[in-house]
């Protein structure tokens, strides 16, 4: 996940990233499908920020340091089996914890 921040404070995303162009993901995201939540940390991680960002069928998680610094990141594909989908979605819920 590439991150910059524009000049209000808002995190940009690069697009090819989310495997699509910048026009469709535009498109996409003024149809309500590509959602994005940004959550600040608490206590000993008041100072981390979590973006997620849902695109379809692939969700990215990346947590974001005080000096906007990518510290880890993991994508779920989520039309993979069940049985992969599990191991992926431990990984997720780490970088969501911060520990990955």
């Amino acid at each position: 996940m590439k991150l910059d921040l524009d000049q209000t404070g808002s995190y940009i995303l690069e697009p090819q990233r989310h495997s699509v162009q910048a026009n469709e993901l535009r498109r996409r995201m003024r149809l309500g499908l590509v959602t994005s939540m940004v959550e600040h940390g608490v206590d000993g991680d008041e100072s981390r920020i979590r973006l997620t960002v849902r695109n379809g069928d692939s969700v990215c998680c990346g947590i974001v340091d005080a000096d906007n610094r990518l510290v880890s990141e993991v994508s779920l594909d989520l039309r993979y089996s069940s049985f992969r989908q599990a191991s992926q979605a431990r990984k997720l819920l780490q970088c969501a914890l911060g520990s990955a």
